[in-house]
């Protein structure tokens, strides 16, 4: 799905992008090289369990897109291919929240070691623009029933090893800009959704198992409150906020929802756009530590860069079941690789 939106005219740019292989970061690739043909692109991705070149088939071969296999803290390599690069995207991170609960410190070396290796070798190549892309789980929890939201002012309150890793990238990213002058921008999304989303998260845990006939896990009760932003929409925000060159050092909050949807009337949502009975969810244990509630107020970006979301929830839903509706041969060879952690994650039986 390609926005209609106006092209903002630019001159051709190298743009290193960080994590390419992942959901966010493939999903970005295809829109930019899609929308600015003329800009090359180099990515950098470990190709960790989450990262996948299955996702960047149609743009392999295309002579303006370099893949390199290497990790974000291989200061050599780093170093090497930051030659030349005019912008950096930093995707790349460890992600999933279950798995920084288990393991750590993979969270803190990635995150936040491999961002300092980008930042320095950003700025001894003098790179115009370092974009870091962050999450809203940096600001912790909201009260369940409350009409506070996240904004571009709310403290820090990070609540598991994934959000504090995240906190620390950011913190490190505008003092890089503070302390050494590098232009950055930063965004803060909340949960992103769509085609090539790792099928352990929960819409496409969900589509999956009901395309296979299987039942589907939520968490505790199921009223923990999450902002959902289409992952193209994502990828417009980022365009705007690359786009506007002149922008000072700047952090932009990105969500998709005006209000709040709870995880379990969100899978209720995808089961009636599938056509399948509720008696289908399964409420399993809690995982440590649940943030009960996320909601965004992405009113600066909508007012100084003229950013919305493009799709409703409904029709980005729709779009996201379509695609893994049609495309099993992508998500299946995953699901079964992960099987035994699905197992063990989600308390299922599946053989």
């Amino acid at each position: 799905m390609i926005s209609s939106d106006p092209l903002i005219p630019h001159n051709a740019k190298v743009i290193l992008v960080t994590g390419g292989a992942g959901f966010i970061g493939s999903n970005f690739i295809h829109y930019w090289m899609e929308r600015y043909p003329e800009d090359r692109i180099v990515n950098l991705d470990a190709l960790t369990y989450a990262g996948n070149l299955a996702n960047l088939r149609t743009v392999e071969n295309r002579p303006n897109y370099t893949f390199v296999h290497g990790d974000i803290r291989d200061v050599a390599l780093v170093d090497e291919i930051m030659t030349g690069v005019d912008w950096v995207v930093h995707f790349a991170a460890e992600t999933h929240v279950d798995r920084s609960i288990s393991d750590p410190d993979s969270f803190l070396s990635t995150n936040v070691m491999g961002t300092h290796t980008l930042l320095k070798s950003a700025l001894k190549h003098r790179v115009k623009r370092f974009h870091h892309v962050s999450t809203d789980e940096v600001f912790g929890s909201l009260e369940l029933h409350s009409k506070k939201k996240f904004n571009e002012k709310t403290a820090y309150d990070p609540h598991s090893p994934y959000s504090a890793s995240k906190a620390a990238s950011d913190h490190l990213v505008r003092a890089y800009g503070k302390t050494y002058g590098l232009n950055y921008t930063i965004t803060n999304c909340s949960n992103n959704y769509g085609p090539y989303h790792f099928p352990e998260k929960l819409f496409p845990l969900a589509i999956t198992n009901l395309i296979e006939g299987e039942k589907v896990p939520i968490y505790g009760d199921g009223l923990n409150v999450r902002d959902w932003l289409f992952v193209t929409d994502h990828a417009r925000a980022i365009e705007k906020v690359l786009l506007t060159e002149s922008l000072p050092r700047r952090t932009y909050l990105v969500g998709g929802l005006t209000k709040d949807i709870s995880n379990l009337e969100a899978i209720k949502t995808i089961l009636k756009l599938m056509s399948k009975d509720e008696s289908v969810i399964e409420f399993i244990k809690d995982r440590p530590g649940h943030d009960r509630r996320y909601s965004v107020d992405w009113s600066q970006i909508n007012q100084e860069l003229d950013w919305q979301p493009s799709v409703s929830f409904t029709e980005g839903l729709r779009t996201t079941i379509d695609w893994y509706i049609k495309n099993p041969q992508w998500w299946k060879p995953l699901k079964e690789k992960e099987n035994n952690y699905f197992q063990k994650q989600y308390q299922t039986n599946k053989n």
